[in-house]
């Protein structure tokens, strides 16, 4: 019954629920058992609060016996829902405490099942090295356990998703083999479909797309087989994903609306919305451009309700690139600006939380150094008592034993402030390029004095030297993820930052802003000389090919820049618009074909207008002579342009 719980989890519910009277008379383990599988069907029904209060129950059950092991089914029943609710801070703790309960009980049944939800709560939370080592002790302690057919099988999947994450490719395939050999040999209908969903995540994550559609394809035709039509919409979802990727609306169409169909009268609303925007974007790929809107919009509505605004930041960055392949400029740029705004309050969320946990460790050390130097202290003034009362004759070696002690806490201490250096270093770097990351580039950019802003140097007149801020991004980035993989991903990220180390002088800042995007400021140069350094980032990091599974990938960027500072009607903008500015024109030279650099140069004189006008829509206002733009082409741009 718990192997056919995944596939058919309200029938499965119906049958649980009927079964607590006859199981009254079995042993509390038993019945703790059956609570905790009907907690695990509520919650795959996304039954949240009901799941909850089931595990509840366990836990005060297994509390009233003084059973641990009763009281970890229950906790980690409630983790599990914390999992699904991607609340996995939680779902860590509460997996943490199960996992003390199952060790003092000594249940290795237990005690595996707390490790899988260590494991994957601490995935969550990006504490991967703690993930390996919980998922390595389940499937070693699983290998043990004889009765319970799923638990190795889940312990591997869930160590194989981590394989993934980590790019562990070998590894990844290597338990991907051991999951199909159980899968064929015990033949239980969980375990097959399941299988092929690992076979897909795997193939999919290591550059083989051909395998990743067949298991796909032969985990559709089992679900359909079986009739398992909660598991169907997601497959469904993720074929139309698929194909969707290779360009192939009609059949992406086809997919999104069986999805749709079936997940009718299911409570799905989640696996709808995903379906809305698959079938918005085929449509837009067919050029049926209503129906594409109407849907991609009703997807984004499900995502707005829910309060998911990560989600609902990616759906809008397809459904722009989407508008802009159907043709659709004026849609792209309002969904791109939605999309921006949504990314910056995440990254603000994100910054606020990653400071106030900064606070927080720094006075929990605090704290802790304080009353560690108190006892040490406590500690020195009794032994000191003791001194003089029974030896007043060593008080010449008292005094050298105080000595060391106070050598080995400023010892302490400058060690402590050397970690604590090197700990604000790292925290200002990208781990991937080296570069620095957004938040130093602040930093600069608030430290710097009125002067240094202008970009003046002694002795140049007035206005000959400023400074220049290049936003950056890498062309059809995502279409190399796609096709070769996140790690042909990496390895053309830290080309484009080797290269711009090479272009840009060594009093120059490189950052990495974002995803593919990277941001240089040159503190001062001749102003005629901006267009020559946004013509050497192009040819620079194009004149580099980037060598990735014995394949040559030709890379290139786009550019949008401004001299910094820049101050239409003679009121200086701040370094913030300045970027918005950059950020336009970079966006400018996406869609006028990319591997090019647009400049903004100034503003009319004659009629000025609000920035605020220019911002949304920086291309109507060139072409209406409102802005100055600079125009560089990038090296097969160029010479297409000079044919």
């Amino acid at each position: 019954m718990r192997d056919q719980g995944r596939l058919f989890p309200d029938k499965i519910l119906v049958q649980l629920l009927a079964l607590q009277a006859q199981v009254r008379a079995e042993p509390p383990r038993t019945q703790a058992e059956l609570l905790a599988q009907i907690s695990a069907a509520r919650m795959l029904l996304n039954q949240y609060e009901a799941a909850l209060a089931t595990a509840d129950q366990v836990v005060a059950y297994g509390k009233s016996l003084g059973d641990d092991v009763i009281v970890a089914k229950g906790l980690l029943a409630k983790a599990r829902v914390s999992i699904a609710r991607e609340d996995s801070e939680t779902g860590y703790r509460q997996a943490l405490e199960a996992e003390q309960l199952a060790l003092r009980g000594d249940d290795r049944s237990a005690l595996a099942q707390a490790e899988i939800a260590v494991g994957a709560a601490s995935t969550g939370q990006g504490l991967f090295t703690t993930a390996l080592e919980r998922l390595q002790r389940a499937v070693d302690r699983a290998r043990q356990v004889d009765d319970d057919p799923m638990l190795l099988f889940n312990a591997l999947r869930s160590i194989c998703r981590l394989y993934v994450q980590i790019k562990e490719r070998d590894k990844a395939y290597a338990t991907l083999d051991e999951l199909t050999a159980i899968a064929e040999k015990q033949r239980l209908p969980t375990q097959m479909a399941l299988q092929k969903i690992s076979e897909h995540t795997v193939a999919s994550a290591f550059g083989h797309p051909e395998r990743a559609l067949r298991a796909q394809l032969d985990s559709l035709a089992l679900q359909r087989k079986l009739g398992a039509r909660r598991m169907l919409g997601s497959t469904l979802n993720n074929l139309a994903d698929a194909y969707l990727k290779r360009r192939d609306y009609p059949q992406a169409a086809a997919y999104a609306g069986e999805a749709l169909q079936t997940t009718q009268g299911l409570d799905e609303t989640d696996s709808d919305a995903t379906a809305r925007v698959n079938l918005g974007h085929a449509y837009l790929g067919m050029g049926r451009i209503a129906e594409g809107r109407k849907n991609f919009e009703a997807g984004l509505k499900w995502f707005e309700d829910a309060g998911n605004k990560p989600g609902l930041q990616e759906v809008l960055l397809e459904y722009g690139q989407a508008l802009e392949a159907a043709g659709d400029m004026a849609g792209a740029v309002r969904a791109y600006h939605r999309e921006r705004a949504i990314y910056n309050e995440l990254f603000e969320t994100k910054r606020q939380k990653a400071l106030l946990e900064l606070q927080e460790r720094n006075e929990t050390d605090k704290k802790q150094r304080q009353i560690a130097l108190l006892e040490s202290e406590n500690h020195n003034h009794l032994l000191m008592q003791r001194i003089w009362w029974l030896l007043a004759a060593v008080l010449a070696l008292v005094s050298v034993v105080v000595g060391l002690l106070y050598r080995k806490i400023r010892l302490a201490n400058a060690r402590l402030a050397s970690k604590n250096l090197e700990l604000k270093a790292l925290s200002t770097l990208d781990p991937l390029t080296g570069l620095y990351n957004r938040r130093h580039f602040q930093d600069c950019m608030a430290g710097l004095a009125p002067g240094e802003r202008r970009g003046q140097a002694g002795g140049a007149p007035d206005g000959d030297m400023v400074g220049a801020l290049f936003l950056l991004d890498v062309d059809h980035f995502k279409h190399v993820n796609d096709t070769y993989g996140h790690a042909a991903g990496d390895v053309v990220l830290k080309m484009v930052a080797r290269q711009l180390r090479a272009v840009m002088r060594e009093s120059d800042l490189v950052v990495r802003w974002g995803g593919e995007e990277f941001l240089a400021y040159v503190p001062a140069l001749p102003r005629q000389r901006i267009d020559e350094v946004a013509r050497s980032i192009l040819l620079g990091i194009s004149s580099q090919a980037v060598c990735h599974q014995d394949r040559q990938l030709s890379v290139r960027v786009s550019i949008g820049y401004a001299p910094f500072p820049l101050a239409p009607a003679g009121e200086p903008l701040g370094w913030e618009r300045v970027i918005n500015l950059a950020d336009m024109a970079l966006y400018l030279a996406k869609t006028q074909g990319r591997n090019r650099a647009y400049g903004v140069r100034g503003f009319a004189q004659r009629q000025p207008i609000p920035v605020e006008e220019v911002e949304q829509d920086l291309e109507r206002a060139w072409r209406a002579g409102q802005v100055d733009l600079q125009l560089v082409l990038g090296d097969s741009a160029y010479a297409q342009e000079c044919a």
